[in-house]
């Protein structure tokens, strides 16, 4: 079984830098699909996962971690809150109660908007000054610590800006920010400020999506180096800038060889950090981003990204 390097989080408790995300596509959750996932990749050697309660799939992966029969204790297990900010403590003792695992280990402010029901049943996202504020929203999760039923605390997309707005009101600094991550999109200035706030980054997608980076030349060049495929080399970058990853596989040969982290000379490290470089190739690679330059109905300022329409990062 790999081992898998862990990291040190600022509560001095010990994370897995090498998790499973249990993101699905298809079918609202992935139903048994994230079941056999989870029950394959805990065989594999995983015992870090990755979900939310936006994923509609606590139920199956506190399931899969259940029926493998391997002791809590040696388990991390990552939820996050959904958009409805103004029912904290509901939303965690449902995701407790999904899970159905003892606690949970680490739980995330998934996104700083809040979202509430409008008239006739619409969604409406608050503005960053309608209340309540990811401010008072992270004031409701630190309550949640004192339960004894969350372990860790820590936000998700948070840029600097928020960072710098959130921070001088907490009384526990969040342990992670998990954020969109890897060579097309380094986020190098949210990583420079999270490692001076004792604020480990979490790299969601942190293969990217679709083809671009495991067909990526460069990326294949070096892998051929390290006799490595293109997904241990990204990921191996990432855990080598001391960050943790959360792929997402189901199949079992990418899963096995996912978790074996292999170690990039610096010439390879800057050979990968360069890639953002290359033209056109400095931009996020998910499809969560409107024309309008918003994502979930915040614009990239006030999400404090450094974008332009469609993800990309000017150089």
């Amino acid at each position: 079984m790999a081992r898998v390097p862990s990291f040190i989080l600022n509560d001095g408790s010990k994370i897995p830098s090498v998790g499973m995300g249990c993101v699905m596509s298809g079918s609202p959750g992935g139903g048994e699909r994230v079941y056999d996932m989870c029950t394959k990749a805990l065989k594999a050697g995983y015992r870090h996962f990755d979900t939310a309660s936006g994923y509609a799939n606590e139920q199956e992966v506190g399931r899969a971690i259940r029926d493998s029969g391997i002791p809590r204790s040696e388990i991390y297990l990552t939820t996050k809150l959904p958009n409805y900010h103004d029912k904290v403590q509901e939303m965690f003792e449902e995701s407790l109660r999904l899970l159905d695992c003892e606690y949970i280990d680490l739980y995330l402010m998934h996104w700083p908007q809040t979202t509430t029901l409008g008239p006739a049943g619409t969604t409406i996202t608050l503005q960053p000054d309608e209340s309540p504020t990811f401010v008072e929203t992270w004031k409701e999760i630190e309550k949640l610590v004192a339960t004894g039923k969350v372990k860790t605390i820590g936000v998700s997309n948070f840029g600097v800006k928020l960072l710098e707005e959130l921070l001088p009101h907490c009384t526990i600094i969040p342990a992670t920010n998990q954020v969109e991550c890897h060579p097309c999109l380094p986020q190098e200035e949210l990583l420079d400020y999270c490692k001076k706030k004792g604020i480990l980054i979490t790299a969601y997608s942190p293969l990217g999506r679709g083809p671009v980076l495991m067909n990526d030349e460069t990326v294949k060049a070096v892998a051929d180096e390290l006799a490595a495929s293109p997904a241990q080399v990204v990921l191996s970058w990432a855990v080598q800038l001391g960050m943790i990853v959360v792929p997402k596989s189901e199949n079992e040969e990418r899963m096995a060889a996912n978790i074996k982290i292999v170690t990039l000379s610096d010439d390879q490290m800057k050979t990968i950090n360069g890639i953002h470089l290359q033209p056109g190739m400095h931009k996020s690679l998910l499809t969560y981003h409107k024309p309008d330059q918003t994502v979930f109905g915040w614009t990239y300022k006030q999400l404090g990204w450094n974008m332009t329409t469609g993800g990309t990062v000017p150089n």
